[in-house]
């Protein structure tokens, strides 16, 4: 069964750095590239980074670029995106997807590039 889990999540002070990961199963992230989404509360799906195992390249949006990580363990099968300099903006529920969609231009933010999604896991920012 191809399934994606999360963990990690939790309450965090403001300036905390929490890890992230998103185990893999039934398919091979390596082969892949994959995202991670959150949706902050009454706000929709936001787009936030991307590791392209194509090229090896990573991508972020503006809103964590500097502050969050991304990256994979392949002989784990996991995904983990590095929290760091949380604000409380950054409280949201976090997910990983993966990529599916074919063709030369890539498009990381359109959802329905995405045929696998995790469960999701918390991340809630106070103090």
């Amino acid at each position: 069964e191809v399934q994606l889990v999360e963990s990690g999540g939790g309450l965090v002070q403001p300036g905390g750095s929490p890890r992230l990961s998103c185990a893999a199963s039934g398919f091979s992230i390596s082969t892949y590239r994959m995202s991670w989404f959150r949706q902050a509360p009454g706000k929709g799906l936001e787009w936030i980074s991307a590791i392209d195992n194509s090229d090896g390249t990573t991508h972020y949006a503006n809103s964590v670029k500097g502050r969050f990580t991304i990256s994979g363990d392949n002989a784990k099968n996991t995904l983990y995106l590095q929290l760091n300099s949380l604000k409380t903006e950054d409280t949201a529920m976090y997910y990983c997807a993966k990529y599916s969609a074919i063709g030369y231009l890539i498009h990381w933010s359109e959802l329905s590039n995405y045929n696998v999604w995790g469960q999701g896991t918390q991340v809630t920012v106070s103090s």
